[in-house]
C-alpha cells in the first residue's frame, strides 16, 4: 500500500511541475476560459429557467406582497446550488476536449518512447467518450442525491457522499483519457490498480471542491494520471 500511496504522490507532483510548462499552461488557460464562459451560460440560463418555472407554479408577481423578490432569490438559491453541483461535471466535460493534448505534453517530454507508440484518438470518439462520461456523471450524482440530502444534518455526510461517487467516477474517466491511446484491445487492461485508480479520483474530486484549485483540477488530474500510468506500466 505504501508503494501505491508514494506511486500517486509522485505522479501529482509531477503533474504539477508540468502545470507550468508552455504547452500544458496554454491548454490550461484555454480549459479555464471555455470552463467560465460555459459556467456563465449555464449559470445565467439555470437562473431564468428556475425562476420561469417558480412563476409557472404560482409565485407570480401578483401572487402576494414580496411574491416577486422571494421567487428571485430562490431562483438564485437553487441556481447557486445547481452550479456548485454541476461543477464537476462542466470543468471535466471541457476539459476532455483537450486530455489528449495535455496527455500528448507529458509523454513528449517524459515517455517518449510510449509517445511514439500511442495512436491519436479520433475527434469522434473523444466526443462520444465525453458524451458518456458526461452522462454516467450526471446519472450518479442525480442517483446519490437523495442521499446526500438525507445526510445533510450531519454536516460532513453530503460532502462525503459526493466525493465518493466522483471518485469512483474520476478515477476511470482520468485512466481511460491516457490508456484509450495506448490499449491494444478491449481485453488489454490499464497497469494501474483499482486501488490507485480510486486515490487518483478521490485526490481529483476533493481539489474539485476547493474555490480556485478547481480551476486547475481537471488538467491536473489529466497530467498526474499519464504519469501514474506510465510509471505503473515500466514497473510491471
Amino acid at each position: 500500500m505504501a508503494s501505491r500511496s508514494g506511486s500517486l504522490a509522485t505522479a501529482l507532483a509531477l503533474g504539477f511541475a508540468q502545470l507550468f510548462d508552455g504547452a500544458v499552461l496554454r491548454i490550461l488557460l484555454k480549459s479555464v476560459a471555455v470552463t467560465m464562459l460555459v459556467f456563465a451560460v449555464v449559470a445565467v440560463g439555470g437562473l431564468w429557467l428556475v425562476d420561469w418555472l417558480l412563476g409557472r407554479a404560482g409565485l407570480e408577481d401578483a401572487a402576494f406582497a414580496g411574491a416577486g423578490p422571494l421567487r428571485e432569490a430562490l431562483a438564485l438559491l437553487a441556481t447557486i446550488i445547481g452550479l456548485w453541483l454541476g461543477w464537476r461535471l462542466v470543468a471535466m466535460a471541457v476539459v476532455q476536449f483537450y486530455a489528449e493534448d495535455v496527455v500528448r505534453a507529458v509523454e513528449r517530454r517524459h515517455y517518449p518512447t510510449e509517445a511514439s507508440a500511442a495512436r491519436d484518438i479520433a475527434f469522434g470518439q473523444s466526443l462520444r467518450h465525453a458524451g458518456r462520461s458526461a452522462l454516467r456523471a450526471l446519472l450518479a450524482n442525480l442517483a446519490a442525491l437523495p442521499v446526500a440530502a438525507v445526510l445533510l444534518v450531519t454536516g460532513i455526510g453530503t460532502f462525503a457522499v459526493f466525493w465518493l461517487v466522483n471518485a469512483l467516477l474520476l478515477g476511470r474517466e482520468l485512466q481511460d483519457m491516457v490508456w484509450l491511446r495506448h490499449q491494444q484491445g478491449a481485453a488489454d487492461q490499464a497497469p494501474i490498480s483499482r486501488g490507485q485508480r480510486f486515490a487518483l479520483g478521490g485526490v481529483v474530486a476533493a481539489m474539485l471542491a476547493v474555490p480556485f484549485i478547481n480551476l486547475v483540477a481537471p488538467v491536473l488530474g489529466a497530467a498526474t494520471a499519464t504519469h501514474l500510468v506510465h510509471r505503473s506500466a515500466r514497473r510491471s
